[in-house]
């Protein structure tokens, strides 16, 4: 009679076992490996596995597992495997999440307050000041700087005009932005305009980019591109953009950008590099959360579905779905020097009030800000997480 055989240890041990003993990250990084290969099935079964288990509503590892699994099981029901990425046809965050981000994290903030001050001393001497504002949102960038603005003015002459061209894919969210941004600037006694700019999408800006904008040469320009180039996924779509950028001759650009880089070339889509590079940023932003803002929060709640939520979803979705390529700050810096621009570094003030805003508002140890190389970076424990620089 046959003995039955012995275990064998080296074996490969049941599907199930091998899910129920995965981490979260190795789950989800196992699913984007199963739909770069085409493999929709396996990668349908791995990503329910995730979100059976892991908890929107847990710990800062279940909320991530979660939107990256939801993502993925997005990419895999457009029926792309690994070929061109799916479309992310999402609308703009809502204001109240808008908002609700820019009060529990910093990073909005920070950009904003660090390129405010570098429009700010450009336009110092300036009458005429036009703001273009590649993503103007809900626009709550500007009440700080137009206040700023009449505070330096001289009393003899009162303060310049200001006008903004706000920048976006949704006319009634600009109409609104513009309604508030004159009634502030009307509060003040300031002369302003808002002139509202629908782009539905970042590459009819590439293409053409002067659609709609008006410009006159006695204003001194500003170009505001905060969280805005790394939608200009392709290499030459982004030189392409920045030339147009220099051959309007700003007084200033700004630039802020979260700091992250996967590599590859602009028609590789690596979809298991980039999920795993993109665990990595979003992890620190998921535990800068849960260590400032309670797990039940439903103002933390909106802004992991309809911002970070969102983000991630266009991130797995590739470049053709407004993820863009991930980018550092010495990727931008080297296209911005190839288009003729010139960096104007971060003056010692901007760096102090970026310190002093996390200091007052965000008191968590673990952020930090620092100037390095002409620029300010913002960061969570060793982790950083986005740069601003302003160029000429």
């Amino acid at each position: 009679m046959l003995e039955p055989p012995e275990p064998d240890d080296d074996a490969a041990p049941p599907p199930s076992r091998t899910l129920a003993a995965a981490s979260p990250r190795g789950l989800v990084l196992a699913c984007a490996g199963l739909l770069h290969r085409g493999d929709l099935e396996g990668a349908r079964r791995i990503a329910g596995a995730v979100l059976s288990s892991a908890d929107p509503r847990g710990d800062a590892a279940d909320r991530l597992a979660h939107h990256f699994a939801r993502a993925l099981v997005l990419r895999a029901d457009e029926g792309h495997g690994g070929g061109a990425p799916a479309v992310v046809g999402a609308g703009p965050a809502s204001s109240t999440a808008y908002l609700a981000y820019n009060k529990i994290a910093p990073f909005l903030r920070f950009a904003h307050l660090t390129a405010n001050q570098a429009i700010l001393e450009a336009a110092a001497a300036a009458r005429r000041v036009h703001i273009v504002d590649l993503d103007a949102a809900h626009g709550v960038q500007w009440p700080p700087l137009l206040q700023a603005i009449c505070d330096r003015a001289d009393a003899n002459l009162g303060p310049p005009e200001v006008r903004i061209t706000g920048a976006g894919p949704d006319r009634d969210v600009l109409l609104r932005t513009g309604d508030r941004l004159r009634a502030f600037a009307s509060s003040l006694n300031l002369p302003f305009r808002f002139h509202p700019l629908l782009l539905p999408c970042t590459g009819q800006l590439a293409a053409d980019p002067a659609t709609g904008l008006e410009l006159h040469p006695d204003e001194t320009l500003a170009v505001n591109c905060v969280s805005f180039l790394h939608r200009l996924s392709r290499d030459g779509e982004l030189a392409a953009f920045l030339r147009w950028v220099r051959s309007m001759n700003p007084a200033v650009v700004t630039v802020a950008e979260r700091e992250g880089s996967a590599g590859g070339r602009d028609d590789d889509d690596d979809l298991p590099r980039r999920v795993a590079a993109a665990m990595d940023f979003y992890s620190a932003v998921f535990d800068a959360l849960e260590a400032t803002v309670p797990p039940g929060s439903a103002e933390r709640l909106s802004v992991e579905q309809e911002i970070l939520g969102t983000e991630i979803d266009a991130v797995v979705a590739g470049p053709g779905g407004g993820g863009g390529r991930p980018r550092g700050f010495e990727e931008w810096a080297a296209a911005a020097h190839a288009a003729g621009l010139s960096p104007q570094p971060a003056s010692t003030f901007a760096a102090a009030q970026a310190r002093l805003l996390l200091r007052l508002h965000y008191p968590s140890e673990g952020y930090a800000a620092e100037e390095a190389g002409g620029a300010c970076f913002l960061g969570w424990q060793t982790r950083t997480l986005m740069s601003v620089s302003s160029w000429h």
